[in-house]
């Protein structure tokens, strides 16, 4: 690897712009930065022939190309990989929920004897509910619930799966949240119940946020009472969003290959996006996210009424596929399905849609630039205590591009 020029330039990269008082950050960044190469520096790469032709790059679409995103206060920064949970390892960093609530979720060791967590040969991570067992009237569906060992107070959280669970008294979430609920937070990126078409966006807190209706978001707010995420309040209901496309949850999700969801949790608020496999965003695959060039977000929480730092703390990830329950139990009966809940549950037919298909789960931080944007005006603004070492840096980079 220190034998490629896009590497060797990705080094020099991160000494000109990563801030003077984050040395680990662009330690970090080292480790990490060869892993979105092509994305984050191409532009570099391709103009550094030509010192004339970086000049004149235009500099929003060296922004983007770099994979450089811009804070509210003006500042720069990237989403540098935190964790990617994917593959043979997946489960190696998750804790198993192992009580009934309401359903019968099983321990680690019982997962894995019984099959239902488990990766396929193409990578594909698979969590399922028992879709075997005939079951007695009144007793509870085996399923799985886990939640990530590791804890996060902020980041970029892109989920790329080809199925999330659904069908008649099925309620599967991905969500983050903390032990002391509802006062630390928790946010619903993923829910639904039985054959909806359309996810579900919610957060629940402590008493004092709200949605903001006048931000720019394509969903629809579920209801006017539905705009006080206090959790404490209607039923714990939280306050939530419908997406408008069926490129979020469902049968026609599925159909389409699946896709990913996307998650940004920072001061200037938490949101959500949603894409088809199809429109999967270039910056997205190549692992360098810019979300300010991806449209309107599904869903938003704002910081003017809710302030994020204070309300949202210290979470772990969860994946669930839980039965009947608050939401599938008792919308039921206006769902459209064939007889009761309870009834559902006893045979494993109603169950084959109920497994979670997850290709990666990646987490990125937020690591500061110079608070500069690195464009050529930037560069030729380098002060003079850094000339020298900018002067020093460039002549190595074309030392070890052209040795």
């Amino acid at each position: 690897m220190l034998l490629d020029p896009l590497y060797r330039i990705q080094t020099i990269f991160a000494l000109l712009f990563f801030h003077p008082s984050q040395p680990a950050a662009a330690a970090a960044a080292f480790a990490d930065l060869h892993n979105v190469a092509s994305a984050k520096i191409d532009s570099f790469a391709g103009g550094f022939s030509s010192w004339t032709k970086f000049q004149t790059h235009p500099s929003r679409n060296l922004e983007k190309r770099a994979g450089i995103n811009t804070n509210s206060n003006g500042s720069t920064f990237l989403w540098l990989t935190q964790d990617v949970y994917a593959g043979e390892t997946f489960f190696d960093r998750w804790d198993f929920f192992d009580y009934e609530d309401p359903t019968n979720f099983l321990n680690r060791s019982e997962a894995i004897r019984r099959n239902f967590t488990y990766t396929e040969s193409n990578g594909t991570v698979v969590m399922k509910a028992d879709m075997e067992s005939v079951l007695p009237s009144g007793v509870n569906r085996d399923s799985i619930r886990i939640q990530s060992k590791a804890r996060y107070n902020s980041g970029l959280f892109i989920l790329d799966l080809t199925r999330a669970p659904w069908g008649c008294a099925i309620w599967p979430a991905f969500w983050t949240t903390n032990e002391n609920w509802p006062w630390n937070g928790e946010i619903d990126i993923i829910e639904g119940v039985h054959d909806n078409q359309h996810n579900q966006i919610a957060w629940h807190t402590a008493p004092g946020c709200y949605l903001d209706p006048t931000l720019n978001f394509t969903g629809t707010i579920v209801s006017q009472s539905r705009q006080n995420c206090d959790g404490t309040i209607n039923d714990n209901a939280g306050c939530g969003v419908t997406e408008w496309s069926r490129a979020s949850y469902g049968p026609y999700f599925e159909s389409q290959g699946g896709g990913v969801i996307a998650m940004k949790w920072d001061e200037d608020g938490i949101a959500i996006w949603s894409f088809y496999r199809a429109a999967i965003p270039g910056d997205v695959i190549a692992g360098a996210p810019v979300p300010s060039t991806w449209g309107p977000p599904s869903a938003i929480l704002g910081p003017a009424k809710c302030n994020i730092t204070n309300f949202f703390h210290n979470h772990t990830i969860v994946f669930d596929i839980t039965f009947c329950g608050e939401w599938a139990g008792n919308s039921y009966a206006t769902s459209g399905c064939p007889g009761t809940c309870a009834q559902r549950l006893m045979d494993p037919a109603n169950f084959v849609n109920a497994s979670w298909h997850i290709n990666s789960l990646k987490v990125y931080k937020k690591v500061l630039l110079n608070g500069v944007k690195p464009t050529s005006d930037s560069i030729i603004g380098i002060d003079a205590s850094r000339r020298g070492y900018f002067l020093l840096l460039m002549t190595l980079l074309l030392v070890l591009l052209f040795q």
